[in-house]
């Protein structure tokens, strides 16, 4: 990602006054499900879409990481090394900064790696979103969630390593607490990544992808327009 908008995004939609900026899992801002999402933001709540490259340009094999088997055959640490919170925040920053400044509202939308990075822009005294939305996030922090501001959507499912029971009780015992709407959806029976990765032979996946789809599309009509349907 740049510090120019027009480098940095997918494409624009519906340019007015309401903004989304999505931020990917490790598939990347060139995924085809994530950019169908943005479609459906778009199109659904009214909104210009950005899906944001938080990682310089690098893109990971989709066939490999579709292929638990294969994960040996990535260099998981390193990348983290290079795109990992601390390394990535302050382009993220200054990113929403300028969207910020182009809409009268916006909102940021975040899978997997893209959970801590929305909890980031919705923290306190930063002014940067109007709500955020993440679902099965990763390198989500105890103190990230004590921070938030901003209207919080969580889509978790039932089985996730990254957003664990821990956390998720954490989550639930302390969002409450800090005087902003909260809606916590919970998925029995479903995985991580299930939001952006359905399995189109497992009814029950591609179901709980539509659901998660939908939730984000209420919320972010709720809090960019008022008008959640």
């Amino acid at each position: 990602m740049t510090s120019n908008i027009s480098d940095c995004c997918l494409k624009g939609f519906q340019w007015g006054d309401a903004a989304i900026v999505v931020i990917p899992d490790l598939f990347g801002w060139t995924f085809t499900n994530t950019r169908l999402l943005a479609d459906h933001y778009a199109d659904e709540a009214d909104a210009t879409v950005y899906v944001v490259d938080l990682f310089g340009g690098e893109v990971l094999s989709v066939e490999i990481l579709l292929d638990l088997t294969r994960w040996g055959e990535l260099d998981l640490p390193s990348w983290r090394q290079r795109n990992g919170p601390s390394v990535r925040e302050p382009e993220l920053l200054a990113f929403a900064s300028q969207v910020r400044s182009m809409f009268k509202r916006v909102g940021a939308v975040g899978f997997c790696y893209g959970g801590w990075a929305v909890f980031a822009l919705g923290a306190k005294d930063r002014n940067l979103v109007d709500f955020i939305s993440t679902a099965h996030p990763t390198f989500l922090t105890k103190e990230l969630m004590q921070n938030v501001a901003v209207p919080t959507q969580i889509l978790a499912p039932e089985i996730d390593n990254q957003f664990t029971p821990e956390l998720k009780a954490f989550a639930n015992n302390t969002i409450p607490t800090l005087g902003v709407p909260y809606d916590y959806q919970y998925f029995p029976g479903l995985e991580h990544a299930f939001a952006t990765r359905g399995n189109q032979k497992n009814p029950k996946e591609m179901r709980g992808m539509e659901r998660a789809k939908n939730a984000v599309v209420n919320w972010a009509r709720e809090w960019l327009h008022g008008d959640a349907v």
